[in-house]
């Protein structure tokens, strides 16, 4: 009797936090794990099994903590997200430099970021040159050089010169700051496959109940009736799925790739075709020389220095085209004596005793300059002619030039069997050499807005699972029509509003690692729901033939629990990764 008082003592003491929580869950109407643990301890107390009732009771008290720690050890991604960020900022305001609180920084501020120190804006790079590694931001692993002129994200480090930068965006509007929102918001948004993952908990721990009477009816023996109830666990489930998501959404997040809720990263996991525009998703949005072809006697550089003096006060897309590859390769454009546009042609203009006509064919004709009829020019790319005091000096291939990494990205996308679709506003004959160039299934040409729109309505209506990926203002309604839309980074914010995914780094490479990660997370979960549902139903057909005691029974539930959870946690990015100490960088250097 007196080991009866200590065992009961002992019990209430330890169980009363799984009692608590059953309880609540009562109030609720919830059916749950605590709910039928409770049942299982009270079952075995009653028939004086009191060393049965305490080793369930830790058993289930050891699980819950070690679901906790894990589950924390996914809050901790966050906590070490928010840690990097400086809370002191060096600001140059009215000429006098001083040091105040990241709060008091304002839009159009300059500060002046020091090297080794966190950057903590996304701004532009007013002056200074120096390494950046925005590893944290984009996923990119080797930093890059930035300039004047260069955008920068919060979040980064300065690795090697001092960088003055004024303020575009403080705070939670940086993209550092919305990849934190996208994590934290990551445990409030519930996924479908989390409601199913708790419908199937309450499921479980129904079918076991039913399997306990029946048990109890067929054999009489109540300590298997207690194994059946004790053997069957869900919290693997339970607790697993929305790590899993949290996990996923880290992950994406330390690849460059903000996702904004746990269902469009599900949505994501199921695509079967994915959209595509090409302006500035596919290429860079900006046309670029890509050839140059001087003529016999003309150097290329005199040949660029020339074009690019005379096209120096031009507005024209292509004219800025020719100054800007003039000024990558490190030659100084001088300004030209005189500047003449003509409309639809081109320019004319004079350098020192150079006159120089620049522009289509037909400007040098009406000019009586020949053009020799092998001038290397090809289909998709916009030909600019040259002609230096009435004779012809050569041409540039000028074309908004395709991503380097577009054609492995969609050879990856076709390798886990997703459709690729181009609609672009673009002429036909672009597209098509694009999407040819790049392996595209299909190319629609020509198209406004609204036919976007309404193609990508048509798919979805088929019952296609549609990712639609654009930058534009014109891809927004698309973008919103979609399963899940995908914004580029660089493109405008109405576009970055309207999708459900953002790709900071304009990477295409991001995007296939994304909708990896996306898949990834959805085997994890389902490996979790199949696990469960056999290692239950096995345990369950064990128990009720008297194969498991309670003990036993207490140990499969929790071991299962534990390997399930596990399971999902592999999904968090590396506790060491989401830090990125400086001295690892300057050792890969």
């Amino acid at each position: 009797a007196g080991w009866d008082i200590v065992g009961i003592a002992g019990l209430l003491f330890g169980a009363w936090p799984i009692f608590r929580e059953a309880l609540d869950n009562v109030k609720e109407r919830r059916m749950t794990m605590e709910l039928s643990m409770a049942i299982a301890i009270v079952a075995a107390a009653a028939i004086s099994e009191f060393f049965t009732a305490l080793v369930v009771t830790f058993f289930v008290l050891v699980a819950e903590e070690l679901e906790h720690l894990t589950v924390d050890r996914g809050r901790a991604a966050i906590t070490d997200l928010i840690d990097v960020m400086p809370h002191r900022a060096t600001v140059r305001r009215d000429g006098v430099i001083s040091v105040v609180p990241i709060e008091t920084i304002g839009i159009g501020d300059r500060i002046l970021v020091a090297p080794g120190e966190n950057i903590p804006v996304d701004g532009v790079v007013m002056a200074g040159a120096s390494y950046v590694d925005q590893a944290r931001i984009t996923g990119e692993s080797m930093p890059g050089k930035w300039r004047e002129g260069d955008v920068v994200f919060a979040g980064s480090i300065n690795q090697s010169g001092a960088l003055d930068i004024q303020v575009d965006r403080i705070g939670r509007d940086t993209s550092f700051g919305r990849i934190i929102d996208a994590i934290e918001n990551a445990e409030q948004s519930r996924a479908p496959v989390q409601r199913l993952a708790d419908q199937l908990a309450g499921y479980l721990v129904y079918f076991s109940f039913a399997a306990a009477i029946l048990t109890y009816l067929l054999t009489g023996d109540i300590r298997d009736t207690i194994s059946v109830i004790i053997v069957a666990g869900a919290c693997g489930v339970a607790a697993g799925t929305p790590l899993a998501v949290l996990g996923g959404i880290g992950r994406a997040a330390r690849n460059g790739a903000i996702v904004k809720g746990g269902k469009h990263l599900e949505t994501l996991g199921r695509i079967d075709t994915i959209v595509l525009d090409k302006t500035g998703t596919l290429t860079f949005g900006e046309p670029r020389v890509l050839a140059i072809h001087p003529a016999a006697g003309h150097a290329k550089a005199e040949l660029l220095r020339l074009a690019a003096a005379a096209e120096l006060r031009s507005e024209h897309p292509l004219a800025k085209a020719v100054v800007a590859e003039a000024r990558t390769r490190g030659i100084a454009v001088p300004e030209p004596d005189s500047f003449d546009y003509r409309l639809g042609r081109g320019v004319s203009a004079r350098l020192g005793d150079d006159r120089i006509l620049i522009g289509s064919v037909k400007l040098l004709q009406a000019d009586g300059v020949e053009a020799p009829a092998d001038r290397s020019a090809d289909a998709v790319s916009s030909e600019i002619c040259v002609a230096i005091n009435g004779r012809y000096a050569g041409s540039f291939a000028v074309a908004d030039e395709v991503r380097p990494e577009a054609a492995a990205a969609i050879r990856a996308l076709h390798a886990m069997r997703i459709r690729t679709l181009l609609l672009t506003g673009d002429n036909a004959k672009v597209a098509n050499s694009v999407g040819a160039s790049l392996g595209i299934d299909a190319v629609e040409a020509g198209m406004l807005p609204e036919q976007k729109l309404e193609r990508v309505r048509a798919l979805v209506a088929s019952g296609a699972k549609v990712a639609m990926l654009g930058d534009g203002i014109n891809d927004a309604p698309a973008l919103t029509a979609a399963s899940v839309g995908i914004a580029m980074g660089s493109g405008t914010d109405v576009a970055k509003e309207s999708a459900d995914i953002v790709l900071l780094a304009n990477d295409l490479e991001r995007l296939v690692e994304t909708v990896r990660i996306a898949r990834r997370t959805r085997h994890v979960i389902w490996q979790n729901f199949s696990g469960t549902i056999s290692v239950d139903a096995l345990g369950i057909a064990l128990a009720a033939f008297g194969f498991l005691n309670p003990l036993l029974a207490a140990f499969i539930h929790v071991s299962s629990e534990l390997i399930f959870i596990s399971n999902s946690a592999r999904l968090l990015p590396a506790a060491d990764r989401m830090r990125l100490p400086r001295r690892e960088k300057e050792d890969r250097e």
